[in-house]
């Protein structure tokens, strides 16, 4: 069988990165993920946010939440586990402090919002839902850091589908449900999400793990688990997401471990719109933008003009002794 047609390198500048998530216009596929990049304004005097597709904001929740108990954050191989427990100023603050700041910075902003129950849910987006400056909203039903109204929660199909029926008519914004990665099979909440009228969903918020301390013998969080992210996590996420995209029609968001312009068109190969990059930004805040580089000039070398026409290229080999087949 005859390998995939050479093309001719093209000039960086003719690679056209612009993306769509519902009604949203990105101008390229890299997004910063949500609880990473603050609410944005934060990282403006290190990176242009105009260089980047978009900042997801930290989740907002209804009533400002001071978050877990220190520590937070312990450093895993290839990695880290968090457990952050969604601090964050609340939706009044979020509404007269950050957001304006956002607007004054022209950013493309999806805003994170977070809630315990439906009810919760649809107090966010009934304030938030025609705000001027919010692109999208992403719905965080996947934090594995908090007790109520986490990934456990929202792992059930049947509340996400009926959760989103009720907030679908509560903003003419497209919406993102961001996805647990601990579930026996994310194909049925993805499409329990898009029955449900979400626009697109983000694939995959990060796993539960932990970490003990042996002197102690306590856990190395102010908690037993957290949230484990990084390059680690990364070819357990492309998995998720290759199956998420496969069983949805919506746009799917990638994510996890993605450090590089090669991480995240792995992500668009595999089926991916749009990535997010997140724990890359502990280490590098201008990860996003030079992610952006990196996949304008692995587009460029290799003569592909749009990076929609990479989305989805990648075929699976066929089915060999002892491999799951899931249709």
């Amino acid at each position: 069988m005859s390998g995939p047609a050479v093309r001719r390198p093209i000039a960086p500048a003719r690679v056209d990165l612009a993306v769509r998530i519902g009604a949203l216009d990105l101008r390229n596929p890299v997004l910063t993920a949500s609880g990473t990049f603050g609410y944005g304004d934060e990282y403006a005097h290190v990176v242009d946010l105009r260089a980047i597709g978009g900042v997801v904001t930290k989740t907002v929740t209804v009533h400002p939440r001071p978050g877990n108990p220190p520590p937070r954050v312990a450093e895993t191989a290839a990695g880290m586990l968090n457990s952050i427990g969604l601090e964050n100023v609340g939706l009044e603050r979020f509404r007269s402090e950050k957001l304006p700041r956002l607007r004054e910075l022209a950013a493309t902003v999806i805003a994170s919002v977070g809630g315990e129950t439906p009810e919760e849910l649809e107090t966010l987006l009934g304030a938030l839902g025609g705000e001027d400056g919010v692109g999208a909203f992403e719905l965080n039903f996947s934090c594995p850091n908090v007790a109520a109204g986490g990934a456990r929660y929202w792992a059930e199909p049947a509340r996400l589908e009926s959760t989103l029926k009720r907030l679908r008519k509560l903003t003419s914004r497209p919406i993102v449900a961001k996805l647990s990665p601990d579930v026996t099979d994310i194909r049925e909440t993805a499409r329990a999400c898009e029955a449900g009228g979400a626009d697109a969903l983000t694939c995959v918020n990060t796993f539960v793990g932990m970490a003990v301390d042996l002197e102690r013998m306590t856990s190395r969080l102010g908690r037993a688990t957290g949230g484990v992210s990084g390059p680690a996590v990364k070819p357990l996420a492309l998995a998720r997401c290759h199956e998420a995209a496969h069983a949805v029609r919506i746009p799917v968001v990638g994510s996890g471990g993605i450090a590089s312009g090669r991480d995240a068109l792995e992500f668009v190969a595999a089926g991916a719109t749009a990535v997010q990059v997140g724990t890359a930004t502990f280490s590098e805040p201008g990860a996003a933008a030079r992610i952006v580089t990196e996949m304008r000039a692995w587009l460029a070398a290799h003569g592909i003009a749009d990076v929609n026409d990479l989305r989805g290229a990648f075929t699976a080999p066929a089915a060999q002794g002892g491999s799951e087949v899931r249709p």
